[in-house]
């Protein structure tokens, strides 16, 4: 077929869950060609293996101004905890010193209407089957048929990921130690709400907001081959509990194991990786969803940049410098909580060691801002406290009235944050990227675990909200910044 008749995109992206419709909401607001293609005919799912969004998610969500639909459909709750001991951000300076109870088929169905209002195209009910790239872009074919052309491919499907086996990206890891049932079902008896554990794992059952009997149950051998069924279910139930409790029906059945892996590389050329096609472990701390968000609006203005000629192609390993190393932290920390969930004597032992230490103020605060993302710090460098880290969501008096820091960066642009002499920071060559906001001083700056640190004059801040510059009463650094993370200087 000639290559005039394949439908063309800037950025094809391959699965549209939580990570792919997020990465495809911020290369919308980039003004970028996006498509989605996604396998289901629809966006509902059955059932949930994610339960919930942690702090930073719901901050990144707020920097969109986007973060009210999905805290109105959801409940605010303290649901960090590591190793069964709960850590609760109440006095964490943020807005969001909470998670959020919402299950990941609401988040996706929210999610999917924004990116419809952004008029992002989805093809529904095929997937990706292969791709070809060269120097320019990448041809991409659907189990459909079609054919489609786009200067880049991000693999956004899932922990078996085509994308990311097609591109030959080593995927190292361990392999699984246990595996899990997990069922959202009606039963006619009384279930065994709580969380039980044997010297092999965990299991629990807790009741659904509709109702339903949300179940977890560890299975005796490890299994990583045919779907489960409704017969496994009940002989697990009754293996563990000794009754299957009037096992009726299941909405949802699934299996999930331990296997802990992280691609090699989160790109290869034209072809990139993000969420669980990145990176895949336990469930255990709710951490995969929140990851994949987070990778995508990593990835999503640094994409946006390269592909409007803005930035060099270099800009896109920062991607993996970045967030490789904080999805390789979320993947040691949950083998360690899987360990835990064990419950032989010994590890009891430890277990309760660990929740002594946990109910310390210190060691709470890290693990706890560890658990939400609020601790990340990318290396941009030594220097000031703030650079690398989220900024914080500071009230600012402007000359157009009142603003919040979070609201600046709605349009996912990138943001001088002027407090000292207007005018006074040159920003010119990259005015037509860089907006520029003279406020006054908005009094202390605090960080979850740090506390306060020194007020800066200024911060430039990138669109996913992470300070790339501190000015501290010069603009030492600063043209050098702009041009690292914005491009070269204009010169017109």
């Amino acid at each position: 077929m000639h290559r005039d008749m394949i439908t063309q995109h800037a950025v094809v992206i391959a699965g549209g869950g939580p990570t792919g419709l997020m990465l495809a909401a911020e290369l919308a607001l980039a003004k970028v060609d996006v498509a989605i293609v996604e396998r289901r005919a629809s966006q509902d799912v059955a059932g949930s293996r994610s339960r919930g969004l942690h702090a930073r998610s719901l901050e990144v969500l707020d920097q969109r101004g986007v973060v009210e639909r999905f805290v109105s459909q959801g409940q605010p709750v303290q649901n960090v905890a590591f190793g069964q001991t709960p850590l609760d951000l109440s006095d964490f300076p943020t807005r969001h010193n909470h998670g959020l109870a919402l299950l990941q088929e609401r988040f996706e169905r929210i999610l999917a209407q924004w990116v419809e209002e952004l008029a992002v195209p989805i093809y529904r009910g095929c997937e990706v089957t292969g791709f070809a790239q060269d120097d320019t872009g990448v041809d991409v074919a659907l189990s459909d048929g079609r054919s489609l052309r786009a200067k880049y491919l991000v693999g956004c499907d899932g922990g078996r990921s085509l994308v990311r086996k097609s591109a030959g990206i080593e995927f190292p890891g361990w392999d699984a130690s246990i595996s899990y049932l997990i069922a959202e079902v009606e039963m006619t008896g009384a279930p065994a709400f709580g969380i039980r554990r044997d010297e092999k794992g965990t299991f629990a059952m807790g009741k659904q907001a509709d109702g339903s009997v949300g179940v977890v149950l560890r299975e005796e051998q490890v299994n990583t081959g045919e779907a489960p069924t409704l017969e496994t279910l009940r002989e697990g139930l009754v293996r563990l509990y000794g009754s299957d409790f009037g096992l009726r029906s299941a909405t949802y059945l699934s299996r999930f194991t331990d296997m802990t892996r992280q691609a090699a590389s989160y790109r290869d050329r034209r072809v990139l990786l993000a969420g669980d096609a990145a990176h895949v472990h336990s469930p255990m701390g709710g951490q995969g969803l929140n990851l994949g968000v987070q990778d995508a609006v990593n990835l999503g203005w640094k994409l946006a940049q390269v592909v409007r000629g803005v930035s060099p192609e270099s800009l896109l390993d920062t991607y993996q410098a970045e967030r490789h190393p904080v999805a390789a932290r979320a993947l040691r920390k949950t083998m360690a909580q899987t360990a835990l969930s064990r419950g032989d004597a010994r590890m009891d032992a430890v277990r309760e060691t660990l929740s002594e230490l946990l109910r310390m103020d210190e060691p709470r605060k890290q693990y706890a801002a560890m658990m939400s993302g609020l601790d990340v710090q990318y290396d941009l460098g030594a220097g000031h406290p703030l650079l690398g880290r989220r900024v914080p969501d500071l009230d600012l008096v402007t000359a157009d009235g009142p603003r919040r820091v979070f609201q600046l960066l709605h349009e996912a642009r990138p943001v001088l944050l002027d407090l000292g002499e207007p005018g006074a920071l040159d920003i010119a060559p990259w005015a037509d990227r860089v907006q520029r906001v003279s406020a006054r001083d908005p009094g202390e700056w605090v960080l979850p675990v740090l506390g306060v640190v020194p007020a800066p004059v200024a911060v430039l801040i990138r669109p996913d909200g992470h300070v790339a510059w501190v000015g501290e009463g010069t603009e030492q650094g600063l043209p050098e910044a702009l041009a690292r993370w914005f491009g070269p200087p204009s010169t017109t």
